[in-house]
């Protein structure tokens, strides 16, 4: 008898808890947006995307990842429903803005951590920040290597270190809304949202609007560790749309009551966060909020890192990858040279500046999401008896109309992102450019599946 450990699945709260921080980790990282737009047109942006981005892309998980819960999510998918070539062209977008996606993590911690020690966010402090960088991605894939359920629960002990002072600000806030608390309110949204920027302002314009796609990216990277769920046909479906409901509120609850506080908008910039609490609760709820934003920067990068380590194993059990990379810890099922290589990797972008790698992720992001959405209309023309416990409602109109929305918000995105620089010197377009030329390269080099990509092929 095999008297081994099975590893432990996650359930629908915990898969919630984990894609919620692959998507948000709380309001960390609007700031930017509130400083580029003001309160009132940021709202109106944080609002508009859930219904328009988000929603299209919960739907189309709740339908995919239920109906193919296997592990490699969004590249059996395309596979499946486009062919081997795209297949591998989903797995090498989603790998690349993965890793740019997992850089941004660690300067959001060192960020944050200078607001309680200023030395960190000097010039001269830099090896400090790189140090402590390097220490978070060890940890993280350390804690990877525990198990996917031991960073399950950690995303939900780390929930409540990061929502638990922005529940503080708001509670705060409603307090004090009858002493002026609500003319504050009214105030900084009747103040000027901002015309169309000058032209020396069109690059932040237009990155704050990039940023605010950004923070409601991702749902579909829950999908990769699919066969480690309980119950994936159910739980997709929820998790998915209960997450985008927490996602909007922790997004929307914590501007109002920056906004009630009397902080300007101007005032807000990355770590701005502590400003407003400082405003409302003093020193100790500053603290909470510094502490909340390390958490958050710890808890994303570990959920990004365990998606992310998926699609590696995925390719390796294709052939696509060396067969070793797919191996997986008896212990814990964790996938150990994945979970390594991915941490390595992040490395090398360490210190990169946080705007022009939102930038990139968001448009290499955009490039794969419309693979995924064209993957969705093609299995219900090729498998329209493959079980779906839950369908994005329409029939296959449906299907197609769930992807205007996206693929708007992706071309728009591009066109704003004309201007922008990314990386090591290269326009952000070029770069992207680059990136999605490397993809048929991939393939002509000898990279692609040995197994075919007929409907009938067998899932993990």
């Amino acid at each position: 008898m095999d008297r081994r450990p099975r590893p432990r699945r996650l359930g629908t709260a915990a898969l919630a808890a984990a894609a919620f921080f692959i998507v948000s980790g709380g309001p960390y990282g609007l700031e930017e947006i509130l400083q580029a737009h003001g309160y009132s047109r940021a709202l109106g942006l944080l609002l508009a995307l859930p219904l328009l981005w988000s929603l299209p892309i919960a739907l189309l998980v709740g339908e995919l990842g239920g109906a193919l819960p296997v592990n490699g999510g969004y590249y059996e998918w395309v596979r499946r429903g486009l062919g081997p070539f795209w297949g591998i062209q989903e797995a090498w977008l989603s790998m690349v803005y993965s890793i740019v996606d997992l850089a941004l993590y660690p300067t959001l911690l060192s960020a944050y951590l200078a607001q309680l020690w200023p030395a960190l966010g000097r010039t001269g402090d830099a090896r400090a920040g790189w140090w402590i960088a390097l220490a978070m991605i060890a940890g993280c894939t350390a804690w990877n290597a525990a198990g996917i359920r031991a960073v399950g629960v950690g995303s939900e002990l780390l929930g409540a270190a990061v929502l638990g002072p922005f529940v503080v600000m708001v509670v705060l806030a409603v307090a004090r809304l009858p002493a002026g608390g609500l003319e504050r309110l009214a105030a900084a949204l009747r103040a000027p949202v901002g015309a169309a920027p000058a032209p020396g302002e069109a690059a932040s314009w237009a990155a704050g609007l990039l940023l605010a796609l950004w923070n409601y990216c991702g749902w579909d990277n829950a999908s990769t560790f699919a066969s480690e769920v309980e119950g994936p046909q159910r739980a997709y479906p929820r998790a998915m749309l209960g997450g985008l409901g927490l996602v909007t509120a922790a997004y929307v609850l914590p501007v109002l009551a920056a906004a009630s506080s009397g902080v300007p908008a101007s005032a807000l910039g990355t770590g701005g966060w502590v400003v407003a609490a400082r405003e409302l609760g003093g020193a100790p709820l500053a603290a909470l909020v510094v502490a909340g934003g390390a958490a958050t920067a710890v808890a994303m990068f570990n959920a990004i890192l365990l998606s992310w380590s998926r699609l590696p194993v995925a390719l390796a059990e294709d052939g696509v990858l060396p067969r070793a990379v797919a191996w997986r810890s008896p212990r814990t099922g964790a996938p150990v040279p994945a979970l390594a290589l991915g941490g390595a990797l992040v490395c090398l972008f360490i210190g990169l500046e946080l705007t022009q790698l939102v930038v990139i992720d968001v448009l290499v992001y955009g490039l794969a999401l419309l693979l995924e959405l064209a993957a969705l209309v093609a299995l219900r023309l090729r498998e329209p008896r493959l079980a779906r416990p839950f369908r994005v409602p329409g029939g296959l109109a449906g299907a197609v109309l769930v992807g205007v929305a996206p693929t708007a918000l992706v071309a728009w995105a591009f066109w704003k992102a004309r201007g922008e620089p990314g990386p090591f010197g290269l326009p952000a377009l070029a770069l992207v450019a680059i990136v999605v030329a490397a993809g048929p390269l991939w393939w002509l080099a000898g990279l692609r599946p040995r197994r075919g990509a007929s409907p009938g092929a067998a899932t993990r």
